[in-house]
């Protein structure tokens, strides 16, 4: 395995359980690490990049560290090192940018006309509940992998459970990116799952990917 991808997955794996240890001396690492919204008190910028190495659960950091492993090399081979890992961090910062956005959008439509939010439970205050909304998984940088995948090798075929036949690469990518778009749209429920997000790491992938066209184009160069 190449060593960015493979360096990306032991970091992930590492602050994943990481998490219990510091639970078990009171220290809740998302508070810290976890992308806080914008207008919240505990909100840092550096977020932007920490969030992309925390993750909720086991089957969180599960298929986002499969997809990494199953597309991440094949991609590294391909642009190299230090342009793998710039495509994956700008996805993933993207990513987060997008959610802040998205966030931003619902605070200025719905949160701000209430002074206190009722949690089913209690009253608290807006201030403490903006520090409650926090962002955190590698998926947005890992949905970018998947869109530069599907269009640098279209029609590779993928047998993707529980399907019974292949699928070429590009109808898959835009099968997920749809599916996304779906549930983004119609999640009145709330599902705690940033779809956003996920857009946004194929958005930002997508335009860095025909950055680099373009920039090979006029240097006469060929772009894999």
């Amino acid at each position: 395995m190449p060593a960015i991808t493979k360096n990306l997955i032991i970091i992930n794996v590492l602050v994943f359980f990481g998490t219990f240890v510091a639970q078990r001396y009171g220290i809740d690492l998302n508070d810290y690490l976890g992308l806080h919204f914008f207008l919240a008190s505990d909100f840092n910028p550096a977020q932007l990049v920490t969030y992309m190495f925390m993750h909720g659960g086991f089957s969180h950091i599960f298929f986002n560290m499969f997809a990494l492993f199953m597309f991440g090399p094949i991609l590294e081979r391909t642009w190299g090192a230090k342009k793998f890992l710039l495509y994956y961090m700008v996805c993933g910062i993207g990513a987060g940018l997008i959610q802040e956005g998205i966030q931003y959008i619902q605070y200025i439509t719905e949160w701000r006309l209430y002074e206190q939010v009722n949690t089913g439970y209690s009253i608290i205050p807006m201030e403490e509940y903006l520090n409650m909304l926090t962002t955190v998984g590698a998926s947005g940088a890992v949905y970018g992998i998947l869109l530069a995948f599907g269009m640098m090798y279209p029609n590779e075929r993928l047998f993707i459970f529980p399907l019974p036949f292949p699928i070429r690469a590009k109808f898959f990518v835009i099968g997920y990116a749809a599916i996304e778009l779906w549930a983004g749209l119609a999640n009145s429920t709330g599902d705690n799952v940033a779809h956003f997000a996920h857009l946004g790491g194929m958005l930002f992938g997508l335009a860095l990917i025909l950055y680099w066209k373009n920039k090979a184009r006029r240097n006469g160069t060929y772009y894999y």
